[in-house]
């Protein structure tokens, strides 16, 4: 018999970290290779994690609400094996540590990435992140790097200013909020997946220069071509012909003739994307996922509400996947449905845009001199502006809008 370790795995493009969020396993539960043994939430994705192993867990090496590097043992399976490749497993990190530890000096590009755990720690222990030395990739903080630091007692001197008495030190601003609490105030617990949003939401915001405009577009003949198509299309096809899914087409074909708009900030370079993948937001009642519609550029108005209606099932059933969550490349949200006509949206990151579709509503348009009831909708572009100036940015918008004007009685959603 021998002992496997699991090993946190990699949750998607760009995932350093992951936090338990619930164990489907207990020490001395038998499990067959490929069985869950973990719901494990990342900033992007909350997905079961599958055994590698066929045998019986002997230890679990984190708690629910832990949150762990990629590439960290979570737990320990007793397996039928050689123990030689047990040894020769155990021994290869140790060989990678000293390369690991050269190139973290160099790198400090996700130094200022903090995780939720690593927050709260900083925030609980007042320690001042921008004076610890992250070990993680890139220079990030991890947990552990605030773990030694609290054991060894060394978070004083690194925060402490240089002459005490000179200066006096300013209070420590909590992450969280100290709000006193009321007579029928009601205190919520905020659940892993509200951290990763607050998280990544917070990395974009201090990561990104964000930048704001907004176009107006007259889509009456676009309503008048959906409402007239609607009920046979439901007949047909079995899934509703959204107004969403003519702008998702608009704005795929936008991307495919101004490619800057698909790109990334990558540090010393940006990254311009050859695939078209058009990241949608879906809302549950306390959470926010965003799926990808893959290739859209290549996909009829038909092919986007299908994807747009399956994966908007899958995220309410709860049967949402990995890869149903990798590799967007730019993102359209829906704002609209709500009710909304205007709003700042916060920018998917590594993402360069979002682009929010507010309300479809009648206004008074002057037409040909004269005053006529129209269907208007604002679109809504925020923007990093270390990738996208405004120039570009303008005349991405006016193809979009020239697309949506353009619809008319022949248009065909096949």
């Amino acid at each position: 018999m021998a002992t496997e370790q699991m090993k946190m795995p990699q949750l998607g493009e760009s995932v350093t970290e992951g936090t338990i969020s619930k164990w489907l396993v207990s020490p001395g539960d038998h499990v067959n290779k490929y069985d869950p043994i973990a719901e494990v939430m990342t900033d992007k994705v909350n997905a079961e994690v599958p055994s590698s192993f066929t045998g019986t867990i002997t230890k679990l090496s984190a708690e629910e609400g832990d949150t762990l590097q990629v590439g960290e043992v979570f737990c320990e399976i007793e397996v039928e094996g050689s123990s030689q490749q047990s040894a020769e497993e155990e021994a290869a990190p140790e060989q990678s540590e000293a390369p690991e530890a050269d190139q973290t000096k160099e790198d400090q590009s996700q130094k200022k990435r903090y995780s939720p755990a690593v927050l709260r720690l900083a925030d609980e222990h007042s320690i001042d992140l921008a004076a610890v030395q992250g070990t993680g990739a890139g220079g990030r903080i991890t947990r552990k790097d605030l773990l030694q630091l609290i054991e060894s007692g060394g978070m004083q001197e690194k925060a402490a200013p240089v002459n005490a008495q000179a200066i006096k030190p300013e209070p420590v601003q909590s992450s969280k909020p100290k709000a006193a609490t009321m007579p029928g105030d009601v205190e919520l617990p905020v659940t892993p997946i509200r951290q990763a949003i607050a998280a990544n939401m917070l990395r974009s915001k201090h990561e990104i220069p964000h930048a704001w405009t907004m176009m107006e577009v007259d889509v009456t003949n676009l309503v008048t071509r959906r409402n007239q198509l609607k009920d046979q299309f439901k007949a047909k096809e079995g899934f509703n012909l959204t107004f969403f899914a003519f702008f998702v087409k608009a704005v795929a074909q936008g991307l495919k003739e101004f490619p800057e708009m698909n790109s990334m900030w990558a540090g010393d370079k940006i990254v311009q994307k050859k695939a078209i993948n058009v990241s949608i937001a879906v809302a549950t009642d306390d959470a926010l996922f965003v799926p990808v519609i893959k290739d859209a550029d290549e996909k009829t108005i038909k092919g986007i509400a299908k994807e747009i209606h399956e994966l908007a099932s899958k995220v309410r059933q709860g049967t949402l996947k990995q890869s149903d969550m990798e590799g967007g490349t730019f993102t359209v949200n829906n704002t609209g449905s709500f009710g909304s006509v205007q709003s700042m949206g916060i920018i998917n990151y590594p993402q360069a845009a979002i682009l929010q579709v507010e309300s479809i509503v009648k206004r008074p348009v002057i037409v040909n001199g004269m005053i006529a009831a129209r269907d208007m909708v604002n679109l809504c572009l925020s923007l990093d502006h270390r990738v996208l100036d405004g120039l570009v940015c303008g005349r991405f918008l006016q193809r979009i809008k020239q697309i949506l004007e353009g619809i008319d009685e022949q248009t065909s959603v096949y």
